[in-house]
């Protein structure tokens, strides 16, 4: 079994024609682009596109196909220069009757079945050339139809207060799903303001693989989060044995932003700028100011719901390691951090196996220290909330 650095939430910003795929986004994010810094500048082994719904990034896959660039993987995904595997996948907006709004990943093995699966879906979209729109339906519903197809299903940074299933649906899956539908569910996404720690309080979660994804908007963004995954190949047929534990396949790790960074981990005010810091925020009424224009931070929604005040993990789930990428570590900038890639590889091989001395003869010992620092756990973070991202301190 072999060990691959896996991303599976990453946004196509336009096509190669200049038309727009997800909005907003960086016009960076062609399929092309994201490719190789994926796999050349992050270090990337398998890596999820989820706006393959739209015709036009599939235009894009075809181009690249007819050039040599790609190769399909007669186990489901294509084969990238003999580094990386990219997997296909679409973010669905969904609607419950109360108006809760979930965004869900659907994966597929090949360009083909996304096709088939479009020709259903573009019955409900109204714009299937945009990414995750809204499909006018329930998530019951969705997962119905993507279960006939040879799919991955993946709740999307399911805590986040916008369009999310814990965090503008319901308290419990079981209130919305089926004991049917609950099981053709692969894994959940934490998101960015989440992590085991905090998503291991809800008891239902323990029969879940847990995925930490990028989200990714733009290309730095890549890998801000990402996971470990045990294949014997890094194929679409793999992982579908690896999100559900089978046969020895398995997430070994996830590594994660610490929470703290997420810009949606602490219940914030919008009128006054309050960020919860020790006090949990239950109402929907500011303790600074009074107002109501509150957004319920990540972090307080799960307390308000949880079964736990400690998580309770089963003995299956891995270790989840925060995680800070070096965009976000103060001092380091454009030019510090071409010299670590061009010493070192990927970012990957910096934040994970490059010696204190030997980054420090690059960087400085400052700013050496500091990478160590997030390797270890050891940084200190400021937190964020209310849609602005936590920050790490200067040394």
């Amino acid at each position: 079994m072999k060990k691959y650095f896996a991303d599976f939430h990453i946004h196509v910003g336009i096509n190669e024609a200049g038309k727009w795929v997800k909005i907003p986004t960086s016009r960076q994010l062609t399929l092309r682009n994201i490719l190789h810094e994926a796999a050349n500048r992050k270090g990337m082994e398998i890596i999820g596109i989820v706006d393959a719904l739209s015709p036009l990034v599939r235009e894009d896959l075809e181009r690249l196909l007819t050039e040599g660039i790609l190769e399909l993987d007669n186990e489901g995904g294509y084969r990238y220069d003999n580094k990386l595997t990219l997997i296909l996948g679409a973010e669905i907006e969904t609607t419950e009757l109360d108006g809760g709004t979930a965004h869900t990943l659907i994966f597929l093995p090949d360009k083909a079945q996304m096709e088939s699966f479009a020709a259903v879906m573009q019955r409900y979209i109204r714009n299937i050339n945009l990414s995750s729109q809204n499909a006018h339906m329930s998530l019951a519903r969705l997962i119905s139809i993507a279960a006939d197809f040879d799919s991955l299903i993946v709740p999307a940074h399911v805590f986040t207060p916008h369009k999310s299933v814990y965090g503008a649906c319901t308290d419990r899956l079981v209130n919305l799903l089926s004991d049917r539908e609950i099981s053709a569910v692969a894994a959940i996404e934490l998101g960015l303001s989440s992590d085991t720690q905090l998503a291991d309080r809800i008891s239902e979660l323990a029969a879940f693989s847990f995925l930490s994804n990028s989200d990714a908007h733009s290309p730095d963004k890549i890998a801000r989060e990402y996971n470990i995954v045990a294949l014997e190949t890094p194929t679409f047929r793999e992982l579908q044995y690896a999100f559900k534990y089978q046969k020895g396949r398995e997430i070994a790790a996830n590594f994660g932003l610490d929470p703290r960074l997420g810009k949606y981990h602490r219940t914030a005010c919008n009128s006054c700028g309050y960020i919860a810091e020790s006090d949990i925020v239950v109402s929907g009424q500011c303790p600074r100011c009074g107002g109501r224009k509150i957004v319920r931070g990540v972090m307080d929604r799960i307390t308000m719901i949880s079964d736990f005040d400690e998580p309770h993990h089963p003995v299956w789930r891995p270790t989840y390691k925060h995680q800070i990428p070096l965009s976000f570590i103060p001092g380091l900038g454009k030019a510090a951090l071409t010299k670590l890639l061009d010493a070192f590889g990927t970012e990957m091989a910096v934040l994970h196996y490059a010696e204190e001395d030997k980054l420090g003869a690059l960087v400085g010992a400052k700013l050496a220290k500091a990478i160590i620092n997030v390797r270890k756990g050891e940084a200190v973070i400021q937190p964020g909330g209310g849609g602005v991202y936590g920050k790490m301190a200067k040394e």
